[in-house]
């Protein structure tokens, strides 16, 4: 094994092997890199590849990971488990949930099922969604799995109040209907892996004997459920290797614990601590000003990042009059960085929250040629666009036939006349008895009419035929011929619009991608594809090399890096968040949020806000983020300063004194005459500017306009009073003025 590419800390993890193991990996430190030479020299030094677990949090690094310890050691690579948490756990219960009472063709759930569900109990319950919103109840039961605590346990710990219980009952509720339909949703994957190995301790030692040497990576982002599989896995080996940074930890919302990592060496006090700390992404001055941010933070450990990096150019920070300018001043700084060769998707611009896209994408829009390509990351994912749940809610039925959620979703799609009475009707025989509404499909309930019963019982006949197809059918062959005997692609391509014909490609697209994995994956099923395609996050579907500016949260950037950053919107009670900073604790979260977004950046920062701002139809005068504040002046160039020099001077209208006016004299139906006033004209101000210094424009003058930011002359016509000027902003085109008025003034040469 060939260590030399690896500086002198990676290379130290790489070769420590045995025993506990914590690499405080600063961002862009090359943590992926010591990583993989530890796996590939564990391999090397004849540790069996089957032995070794890793564990990461998006199938994107697993991935990359596998790749590389492959390149590294050989194909021999492929027999280490190299996935997610999810991922492995599900691996895991597809042998043994049976011992839990599921079986091993459970479903996974997504929230939009979970949602589903949740209003199913409150419905049952007879409890209004006012009172109890569905994505609340989801939040307190993904809140309560990820404690790790039952219906019981959570009340104990709750208020214990009448709201509290009505919260309890649901989630008790909620567990036994997911129980019934066979499906886990994301929490349960790593919940009944825990039972499973808690209460059959067999299983848990041959995954022990298994497992001689984990590696977990993003260890900062553990809950306490991941937090207790690792321990439980590594109580004897000891052999644990964990890679991490404490000032990235961003996810407590979510359950992520930082004591996690902070007290590892508590929990193995004979550990190894490494720390990698030289950062080989960002400029010096990037580098200087995250590091400047992130030391305010009280609650972490020792580091310090550096680079050999050149300083670069400093950190440019803009201020707005609204959201408006700022989004003007962004557009025209992308144009002119294009213009200058900074690709498109080189480029990203992270905001706090999602509501602050939409004046961002507005401009984009509006942007004169050249256009400005542009994706905000987060929106409708592929596998949540309507045609393709419904194919999969399809094969999710024929692999589980116990998931009411999916049969209910495709039983009248496409329509079959079966209407949403016949299906009440169905539901209510199904929970009589006691089976599942597949079941109740071939066992009808009496009462129901002739027509609705032969159309039901088609339906029936037709997923029987296509169950049986799962068998004898690769995956890709199977829901090429779904989609055509269930005659969903024909349905949208009846349509004869551009919407369904993008909706009959992305059909297509599903069956592309289950033929890749069935390339990928020697023993693909059915089960195996489905389970693949619940498991993908969105980092897994972002193209980091698509020609395009992206825009996205913070939180979704984490991982990500770009040769050029925006963040925008860092006032206070925006960014950090108001309701987010109320503790310390909450505080030093925000904190590292913004850590997090600075070190994205390579090449060039740019951080701006607004002095006013309009969100969720208020108007909110924010003072600057304290970690503006906390960026030494040394390091930043003020882009406000530049636009506030520029019209410092601007000369104003001269008038004169207004003669006195003998409003006596004045009677009604007079006509009015006001010294320097027209008839029916406002006050010339070409009269007060005729004398002043107005600077004279031509053709090539690099400009600033109050409102609209900067451009260039591209003509001039007239003279003296009654000159124009023909302005081609970069944000917005070419736009006319009169010179005498109009507040715009030349730039110097170095602005």
């Amino acid at each position: 094994m060939d260590l030399s590419m690896l500086n002198p800390q990676q290379r130290l993890a790489a070769e420590t092997l045995e025993g506990p193991v914590l690499i405080l990996a600063g961002a862009g430190s090359g943590k992926t890199r010591a990583l993989t030479y530890r796996a590939a020299n564990l391999i090397d030094h004849g540790v069996a590849p089957w032995k070794i677990l890793c564990l990461t949090f998006t199938n994107k690094a697993a991935r990359e990971m596998k790749e590389r310890i492959t390149r590294l050691v050989g194909e021999e690579a492929e027999r280490a488990w190299i996935s997610t948490f999810h991922s492995s756990c599900a691996r895991i219960l597809r042998r043994d949930i049976e011992k839990l009472g599921y079986t091993r063709s459970f479903t996974i759930y997504d929230t939009r099922d979970q949602l589903a569900i949740v209003k199913e109990v409150l419905k049952t319950e007879n409890i209004d969604e006012k009172y109890l919103p569905p994505k609340e109840v989801l939040s307190k039961i993904s809140g309560a799995k990820n404690q790790m605590y039952s219906p019981d346990e959570w009340f104990a710990h709750s208020d214990r109040d009448y709201r509290c219980q009505l919260l309890h009952d649901v989630y008790l509720s909620y567990e036994e209907r997911m129980q019934s339909l066979n499906a886990l949703d994301f929490d349960d994957l790593l919940i009944r892996t825990l039972q499973l190995f808690l209460m059959h301790p067999p299983v848990l030692e041959s995954y022990r004997e298994r497992f001689q040497y984990v590696m977990v990576d993003e260890y900062q982002d553990t809950n306490a459920a991941q937090y207790q599989l690792i321990r439980l896995l590594t109580a004897k080996s000891h052999n644990l290797c964990v890679v991490g940074d404490d000032d990235q930890s961003i996810y407590a919302w979510r359950g992520a614990d930082i004591r996690n990592i902070l007290d590892f060496e508590k929990d193995y006090p004979e550990t190894k601590v490494i720390k990698l700390e030289q950062n080989y992404r960002s400029s010096g001055n990037i580098l200087d000003a995250a590091n400047q941010v992130i030391a305010y933070n009280e609650q972490r450990k020792d580091k310090r990042l550096w680079t050999e990096a050149p300083e670069g150019e400093p950190v440019s920070v803009f201020c707005a009059d609204n959201e408006r300018g700022e989004a003007g001043w962004l557009v025209s700084r992308i144009k002119l960085l294009h213009q200058q060769g900074v690709a498109y998707g080189d480029i990203a611009v992270l905001y706090r929250i999602n509501a602050q896209s939409r004046v961002i994408e507005d401009m984009l829009t509006k942007a004169a040629d050249p256009k400005i390509p542009f994706r905000i990351f987060g929106g409708t994912r592929f596998y949540e666009r309507q045609e393709i749940r419904d194919i999969l809610a399809y094969l999710r039925v024929m692999e589980n036939h116990a998931d009411d959620i999916s049969l209910q979703r495709i039983i009248n799609v496409p329509r079959r006349a079966i209407g949403d009475s016949t299906v009440q009707e169905l539901q209510r025989h199904a929970q009589a008895e006691r089976i599942s509404l597949y079941e109740g499909l071939s066992r009808l309930p009496s009462g129901l009419a002739s027509r609705p019963r032969k159309c039901v019982a088609d339906f029936a006949a037709l997923m029987e035929e296509l169950s049986e197809l799962k068998e004898k059918m690769g995956v890709a062959d199977l829901i090429q011929e779904t989609l055509q005997r269930t005659g969903l692609q024909e349905m949208y391509e009846r349509e004869q619009t551009e919407e369904g014909r993008s909706r009959v490609q992305n059909l297509q697209e599903l069956v592309g991608a289950a033929a890749e994995f069935e390339r990928d994956h020697a023993d693909a099923t059915l089960g195996s594809f489905l389970e693949s395609v619940s498991l993908v996050s969105d980092v897994d579907t972002l193209d980091e090399g698509g020609g395009y500016v992206t825009l996205m949260t913070v939180h979704s950037a984490k991982g990500l890096e770009f040769d050029t950053v925006f963040i925008v919107g860092l006032e206070d009670g925006l960014f950090p968040l108001g309701r987010s900073s109320q503790t310390p604790e909450g505080l030093e979260e925000e904190r590292r949020l913004c850590y997090v977004a600075l070190t994205r950046a390579r090449r060039k920062l740019y951080l701006s806000r607004a002095t006013s701002r309009m969100l969720s139809n208020t108007p909110n005068f924010n003072p600057p983020s304290p970690f503006l504040k906390e960026i030494p002046d040394r390091l930043i160039r003020d882009e406000s300063a530049v636009r506030d020099r520029a019209f410092r001077d601007i000369p104003q209208p001269a008038r004169g004194p207004r003669a006195p006016m003998n409003r006596a004299s004045i009677r009604p139906g007079d006509p009015l005459s006001i010294p320097g006033v027209q008839r029916g004209f406002a006050p010339s101000a070409a009269r007060g500017y005729a004398a002043s210094a107005k600077p004279q424009f031509k053709a090539g003058d690099r400009v600033i306009h109050r409102k609209f930011g900067e451009g260039t002359v591209v003509g001039v016509s007239g003279e003296g009073p009654s000159a124009r000027v023909q302005i081609d902003f970069i944000a917005l085109g070419v736009k006319e003025f009169a010179v005498a008025i109009a507040p715009i003034v030349k730039l110097e040469e170095d602005a």
